[in-house]
């Protein structure tokens, strides 16, 4: 990065991309949204502020003595929002899903559960919210210095993705930017080169992707791979490469090749950049609100925000997008 371009970056305030998700949304109707086992401070305070800012309409799920307990220890009022007994965090889940299928609410939100324990109910087989496509996560990345919001798949559900798989990881992040309303979707499918070695099943599967767009088999976007993180998300890095393409250098989606290559990628971001990451689980009948417990104010409302986002894209277009 030259010098002109560290300082305009040092310029972007923090948050800016958040708060314009979350501004945006305050527009809209708050999502019904089953709140699941928040029985800790951090999970049952991220939910009220967010009921707050009418993001969401909360129904907490769980256990009813601990979540009194935690809205006390919190000095929180909760009189105002629904509250469904369940006596433990995997039947809280159960219920959840069950108030999913019934239409009472349109997004769950995770609280001081373990995701699996959330997932598993997402994901089973007769009682779940399953749909035609792959559960797949999304980070939503706010970097200080860079100027859109990155969203980064799939570093926290799949594990090993296999290409058939990707298909619908990288729909459901192209179907996520739209709904963000960003007015070009940029997929950089990345691996550690540039270039199709076929000793690297990451490029071969990136190309796979990438001539998948051009037969249609995806849409909704520009797609460039095999794409190193430099030449996907720096113009001047592309250009010392010789690698023309619209996604070169201005990538808003990034696709990893696998979890954990996108959970450092996520964590290096956030622990040495700055960077904060909203998260959200898409492919199922409606989104789910992954939140951290190191997760700060401004990240969990935006979390909310996408999710808000994501459930009006999805009624607008009477899909089921995640």
């Amino acid at each position: 990065m030259n010098a002109t371009a560290q300082e305009s970056s040092m310029d972007t305030p923090r948050h800016q991309k958040y708060q314009r998700l979350i501004d945006y949304c305050k527009n809209l109707p708050p999502l019904p949204t089953a709140v699941v086992h928040p029985c800790d401070r951090s999970s049952l305070t991220g939910a009220i502020e967010a009921a707050q800012m009418r993001l969401i309409a909360p129904i907490l799920v769980g256990p009813r003595e601990r979540i009194e307990a935690a809205a006390r220890e919190a000095g929180l009022s909760i009189a105002d929002y629904p509250l469904m007994d369940a006596p433990f965090s995997e039947a809280a889940a159960e219920l959840a899903v069950q108030l999913v299928r019934e239409g009472r609410a349109e997004g769950l939100m995770k609280g001081s559960l373990h995701t699996d324990e959330l997932m598993r109910a997402v994901v089973k087989k007769d009682s779940g919210l399953r749909t035609g496509r792959r559960v797949s996560h999304c980070f939503v990345m706010d970097v200080p210095g860079h100027p859109d919001p990155l969203i980064i798949t799939d570093a926290a559900v799949n594990i090993a993705p296999t290409l058939e798989d990707k298909i619908d990881i990288v729909q459901n992040a192209i179907d996520l930017a739209h709904a963000m309303t960003l007015p070009e979707v940029r997929v950089a499918v990345l691996s550690a080169m540039e270039t199709v070695n076929p000793k690297v099943p990451s490029t071969l599967e990136a190309a796979a992707l990438c001539k998948m767009m051009d037969r249609h088999q995806l849409s909704g976007a520009v797609i460039d791979g095999p794409l190193a993180l430099d030449n996907a998300i720096n113009p001047e890095a592309a250009r010392i490469k010789g690698i023309e393409s619209p996604v070169a250098g201005r990538a808003n989606v990034l696709v990893v090749p696998d979890l954990e290559a996108g959970n450092m990628l996520a964590k290096s971001l956030s622990f040495l950049a700055g960077a904060d990451a909203a998260g959200i689980v898409l492919g199922a009948r409606v989104p789910v609100i992954l939140t951290s417990r190191a997760d700060s104010v401004v990240t969990r409302l935006a979390s909310c925000a996408v999710a808000t986002l994501v459930a009006k894209a999805r009624r607008e277009s009477g899909k089921t997008m995640g």
